[in-house]
């Protein structure tokens, strides 16, 4: 057992890595433009570079995850961080678009090794139910409050050095992560992994890397042939991962823990919200920058309120769970973000800066209450044993909801864009708003000046109509939560850790 200041110390190291992934998320698209003319990457290998780090990600959190319970934790969490530290130095320096997309795919497998090693490792330090809440409320703030400062650290860097110095700020960070890992975290790992199966890892990553290949295509490509084979192929190995697993004495990865109603149900509430809320951050930036004509920093600046509601709501999700049920209080949250998707439906193409504001707070705040609550469900829901596979689970399902959003809510928001434009629209300019805005200041004054007031009302009623489907589907997530969250008590089960062998150096 670790001591209780122990603790808190532990998850002050587990907060490092968490914090960086997250800012990490956002910097990139910052640093795209200075990277670009820098490099000079075509349109495909453009994608890639943004892409690749996700994909990956997404692709190998359950191999990670099952393969920290085996190996341990801690000593995953080191490993992935020494590897995201070297990556990020690889990526500054980048010479080539190629040494770059390798670099950001490295950061991605290290990306997959951290997210469920630090919330796992929660998991297995915090054993009471009101401290290991309280320390996910705070592993939640960090993820929060690094989505917002991304842009902001991002904007000030590009000012001061060039645009390799966004991946260089991971550096420190993972240096200190090393250095006080060891001595500051317990190991744990499951004291009887089983026989280890390359085949179930093969056949996991044969799942996971050709359907968010697919999400990802169709995000950006529309749904494709490469894009539903893809999808296709990876769902017909993933029955045979599936079917293998059910036969193993031991698998790789134990379906039992998607017999728990808290468990699966609380995976589906993350995978729907986060599918609504990054449909979301998809639109609203545009929004901003090409409608209402913000520049991308005071952009990045008006949604710091949205973060702060985003801190706010995940921790006072650990005082409130001691007054009202749980179920409610996850309904309530998707309920306040469905409030927030309303709201967006009465800006317009000349004013709505405010309602942005207000909106963007009751989503942050509210799904931020509602996902603490749930990821405290999942790992608390599985046996410390098999802690990792369950956070890789969740991870999972971050990932997909992310790229679905992009994928269906930007799909729909295009198409609304697309219908709301006269067939004289110059192709550009009828692709997205921001080639409208490109192909308007090459048109005389008068003629751009009517193709951007056309543009920008016609993507103001796609926003309008992605928020009326948000909104939609985060009272359906409310719903489906507090019935099937609520519906049945059920004991996590009991947590018997291993000793945790504490690491000297």
């Amino acid at each position: 057992m670790v001591r209780r200041g122990g603790q808190w110390w532990a998850l002050a190291v587990l907060v490092l890595p968490v914090l960086l992934i997250s800012v990490d998320t956002t910097v990139l698209g910052f640093a795209l433009p200075y990277l670009s003319e820098d490099l000079a990457p075509t349109g495909a290998e453009q994608l890639w570079i943004v892409d690749v780090y996700s994909f990956v990600l997404a692709g190998l959190l359950v191999f990670m995850g099952t393969l920290g319970d085996r190996i341990g934790r801690r000593r995953l969490l080191l490993i992935g961080g020494a590897a995201f530290g070297a990556a990020s130095v690889l990526a500054a320096f980048a010479t080539s678009p190629m040494m770059l997309i390798v670099a950001r795919a490295l950061l991605g497998v290290g990306g997959a090794t951290l997210m469920p090693s630090t919330l796992s490792l929660i998991r297995s330090i915090f054993t009471e139910d009101r401290t290991r809440r309280t320390a996910v409320a705070v592993w939640s703030a960090a993820f929060s409050g690094g989505m917002a400062v991304g842009p902001v650290v991002g904007g000030w860097l590009l000012e001061h050095f060039w645009w390799g110095s966004v991946f260089l700020i991971n550096v420190p960070v993972m240096v200190l992560l090393l250095v006080a890992g060891p001595l500051l975290l317990p190991e744990f790992r499951d004291p009887n992994p089983g026989r280890f199966d390359p085949w179930s890892a093969l056949l996991s990553l044969g799942t996971m890397l050709p359907v968010v290949y697919g999400v990802k295509i169709a995000a950006t490509s529309g749904i494709t042939w490469s894009a539903a084979a893809a999808m296709a192929a990876g769902l017909a190995l993933g029955v045979v991962f599936v079917r293998r697993q059910r036969r193993l004495a031991q698998p790789m990865l134990d379906l039992a823990l998607f017999a728990n109603r808290k468990f699966a149900g609380s995976v589906i509430t993350n995978l729907l919200g986060v599918f609504a809320l990054v449909g979301l951050l998809f639109l609203l930036p545009q929004y901003l920058q090409l409608v209402l004509g913000l520049t991308p920093l005071v952009a990045a600046l008006w949604m710091l309120p949205a973060t702060v509601a985003g801190v706010v709501g995940a921790l006072a999700a650990a005082w409130l769970a001691r007054r009202v049920r749980v179920p409610v209080l996850i309904s309530l949250g998707l309920l306040l973000g469905a409030a927030g998707f309303l709201v967006l439906t009465t800006i317009g193409a000349d004013a709505g800066l405010a309602a942005v504001v207000v909106a963007f707070v009751l989503v942050g705040g509210g799904v931020a209450l509602s996902e603490t609550l749930t990821n405290d469900l999942v790992i608390s829901a599985a046996p410390v044993n098999r802690a990792g596979a369950a956070s890789a689970i969740s991870e999972t399902g971050y990932e997909l909801g992310g790229a679905l959003g992009t994928a269906l809510l930007g799909s729909l928001a295009t198409a609304v864009y697309q219908s709301g434009l006269p067939a004289t629209t110059p192709a550009a300019a009828h692709d997205t708003l921001g080639g409208a805005v490109a192909t308007a200041h090459g048109l005389p004054a008068a003629e751009g000046a009517e193709l951007l007031t056309t543009a920008r009302e016609s993507f103001v009623t796609a926003l309008h109509t992605s928020a009326w489907v948000g909104a939609a589907i985060l009272v359906y997530t409310a719903l489906q939560a507090y019935f099937l969250l609520g519906r049945r008590r059920t004991r996590p089960q009991p947590a018997q850790p291993e000793e945790p062998a504490m690491s000297s150096m």
